[in-house]
């Protein structure tokens, strides 16, 4: 059995190249988070992105970040063998809003966002409002886990080298 630090270490490469990849699901295909939310209107890259390139001697670090900033030189980082480490995201589902930021090495969600609730009139709505605040956080939490879920199955499949590999490479060099 691998020790955690070790494990954590071996395998935070995933979550990395998870956000790298639904960067590029964002990008190119929105149409697939429609298949896990029938009421989805947009998944948008929101307002920070961190990229780390480890594969120099030391670690470089970039960080987009800013309302409207322009990714340009993430596409560059990618091009230059960096992932995606920290995605900020937004996150459209009928006329309700998310956002939040997405770590790779852990898969954590930070600072999440939900829409707005109603108030509590009185005593007796007090549940009401608590389980529709639930409710919003798990919707968010579902649709990311049903896309790790589906970029995990898709990761360890023939399909990854021989299609969504050379799709998301050619989304890289494009840009």
């Amino acid at each position: 059995m691998l020790d955690v630090a070790v494990a954590y270490s071996r395998y935070q490469f995933l979550g990395e190249e998870f956000l790298t990849w639904l960067w590029f699901v964002i990008e190119k295909n929105q149409s697939l988070v429609k298949i896990f939310d029938p009421n989805f209107v947009a998944l948008e890259v929101g307002n920070r992105v961190v990229f780390e390139n480890r594969r120099k001697e030391s670690a470089e670090r970039i960080t987009i970040k800013g309302d409207g900033a322009s990714l340009e030189e993430g596409m560059l980082a990618l091009k230059k063998g960096a992932l995606v480490t920290e995605l900020n995201m937004v996150y459209k589902s009928a006329e309700l809003m998310w956002q939040f930021t997405l770590k790779g090495e852990s898969l954590n969600i930070s600072s999440l966002s939900i829409p707005n609730t109603g108030s509590a009139e009185s005593d007796e709505d007090i549940e009401g409002v608590v389980l529709e605040k639930i409710f919003l956080y798990d919707k968010a939490l579902q649709l990311l886990e049903k896309l790790y879920t589906h970029f995990a199955k898709l990761r360890v499949s023939d399909t990854w080298l021989s299609k969504e590999s050379p799709l998301l490479r050619k989304w890289i060099q494009s840009s």
